[in-house]
């Protein structure tokens, strides 16, 4: 009888001492890419529903490309679609991807490690997972983050209209 064990979205526990990916703080003046990036996906951690429809999405298009009957341990999906977001946004190798998820810290924070976690992320396990994150998955995730982006830009904007004292 063979037990298939499908990835899962995130980790089941928190890490001694990890922030909660909600209430991470990023530089709001921050003109880089990486910070702007990693506040668009807390969006999508921090909304059911978009998460749930970025997920089911990358669990039925990854699915289908993991090989089954290879033991080696993967990535949680949440750090699949972190790391593989970063990777194409910032147009960098693996390597570069890789010296960032071991040592930048609110990278860390996003990815659900703690200061006290002590993990190495490893060239090829980092290369074997995100690699998983094609273009044309990611195809099939935009629509439904801009969907979601245009509905927030629209409750804002009604908010302002609604606080905002006519003259």
């Amino acid at each position: 009888m063979w037990f298939f064990i499908t990835r899962q979205s995130f980790e089941p526990q928190k890490q001694l001492g990890a922030v909660d990916i909600s209430a991470i703080r990023f530089n709001e003046r921050s003109r880089d890419d990486i910070p702007r990036l990693l506040r668009a996906l807390q969006y999508i951690y921090i909304t059911p529903e978009l998460q749930k429809a970025v997920f089911q999405i990358l669990e039925q298009a990854i699915e289908e490309n993991v090989n089954r009957s290879n033991g080696r341990p993967g990535m949680n999906l949440w750090r699949v679609l972190v790391l593989g977001t970063l990777r194409l946004c910032i147009n960098c190798d693996y390597e570069h991807l890789l010296e960032l998820a071991n040592q930048r810290g609110t990278l860390r924070q996003m990815l659900g490690h703690g200061p006290l976690d002590e993990h190495v992320y490893r060239l090829q396990t980092v290369c074997d997972n995100v690699s998983l994150l094609t273009p044309e998955i990611l195809d099939l995730v935009n629509p439904v983050v801009v969907n979601a982006g245009h509905q927030l830009v629209k409750k804002k904007r009604r908010f302002k209209a609604v606080v905002t004292p006519s003259s």
